[in-house]
């Protein structure tokens, strides 16, 4: 097996009240552009939230952002949510508002670097490549041990095991029962923010989801900013929730490097449902048609007409469509274009994501699939 990715990878967190994100939204550009993959959770994250998606992610590194002069709270929280989580191997990082006399304080308490916001992005690449250069693998055989006992840890590393291109000697995952459903659609048209809401009713009713959520690779530097993540961590995180991004790497059509056996780990790990968001999609972009029980196309209003929908490609493959955004004007006239074009053999489901509104049949939908 070929390795097919080796980037170091970030995660950015916001913990607390800080009220803007600027400065860490340039930081997360500037590591795209160093070749890392960047996860940034966003705005008013936990402690508890942040080292849980830590541990999913299976990240390098964890970068923390605060502006509230909270850190002497801040991160001995963190740092007791990195030991519980089995993850102590993982650096994090603080940056922001800290006084000098600080400093020391926190670096005794664990963390590994502590930079202010003179700080050069140079500086702070060169610190995240210093101390990702001695990470330690752990052995297949080790992490195929935990994950026959359902360990999430175990799992995220395997996932990172594969991607990386590592041999399991003959082992395979076994076969699950989980419906696969493809989510793809046109940049912008909502699909993280859809899963995010998706995926929690499916909980609601017991349900175990993971999702894959594949953002894209920079052709120029190899790094990648999978933003995704934000759009889907709601509260208190839970082990019946698993999320993972993925930078798509070299790989055309959508997907990322090795999903089709990310996705047979997910159904072999004991999840009902594994929801497999795409890249931002064009017409010819239908490779997860190859990976997946169900297609969901996602669409918006004013998006096409009647011959746009007929095209062949993508709206060929779907199975089942959403018109998402079905608070905005021309909702009406879209969806009429839909069932001129498409017909009434496939559903088309209107969905307003924001207002909460047309998920209940989509959620009966998948559930009945588990029947």
């Amino acid at each position: 097996m070929t390795t097919v990715n080796s980037n170091t990878r970030i995660l950015l967190a916001k913990i607390g009240l800080d009220g803007h994100d600027r400065g860490v939204k340039v930081l997360a550009r500037s590591f795209r552009e160093a070749g890392f993959e960047v996860i940034y959770t966003g705005l008013w994250q936990t402690c508890e939230a942040t080292m849980y998606a830590a541990m999913q992610e299976d990240v390098d590194v964890v970068g923390v952002s605060l502006l509230s002069a909270a850190h002497m709270t801040v991160i001995p929280e963190l740092l007791k949510y990195r030991q519980a989580l089995g993850v102590e191997s993982i650096p994090v990082l603080l940056g922001g508002i800290v006084p000098e006399e600080d400093h020391e304080a926190v670096r005794e308490m664990g963390v590994a670097a502590v930079f202010n916001p003179g700080s050069s992005v140079g500086d702070i690449v060169g610190a995240i490549k210093k101390l990702t250069s001695e990470g330690d693998t752990p052995a297949s055989r080790k992490l195929i041990a935990g994950y026959e006992k359902r360990d999430p840890l175990s799992l995220s590393r395997l996932i990172s095991h594969i991607q990386r291109g590592g041999e399991l000697n003959g082992w395979s995952p076994p076969k699950g029962n989980a419906t696969i459903i493809g989510i793809t659609g046109a940049p912008g048209v909502g699909k993280s923010s859809f899963i995010g809401k998706l995926g929690a009713d499916l909980r609601e009713r017991g349900l175990n989801v993971a999702v894959i959520a594949v953002d894209p690779t920079s052709p120029i530097t190899g790094g990648a900013l999978l933003g995704d993540r934000l759009r889907m961590m709601h509260g208190k995180p839970e082990d019946g929730f698993f999320i993972r991004s993925i930078a798509s790497g070299e790989v055309l059509g959508g997907l990322g490097p090795q999903c089709r056996n990310v996705i047979q780990l997910l159904d072999g790990f004991g999840f009902d449902v594994v929801l497999v968001e795409t890249v931002g999609a064009g017409q010819s972009d239908v490779s997860i048609r190859e990976v997946v029980d169900h297609v969901m196309l996602l669409v918006m209003p004013e998006s096409g007409d009647a011959i746009q929908y007929s095209k062949a490609g993508i709206m060929e493959i779907a199975t089942q469509f959403v018109l998402n955004k079905c608070d905005l004007d021309g909702a009406d006239a879209t969806h009429a274009q839909m069932l001129s074009a498409i017909g009434d053999e496939r559903p088309i489901w209107r969905v307003s994501t924001v207002k909460g509104e047309g998920l209940r049949a989509i959620t009966e939908w998948v559930s009945s699939t588990r029947q």
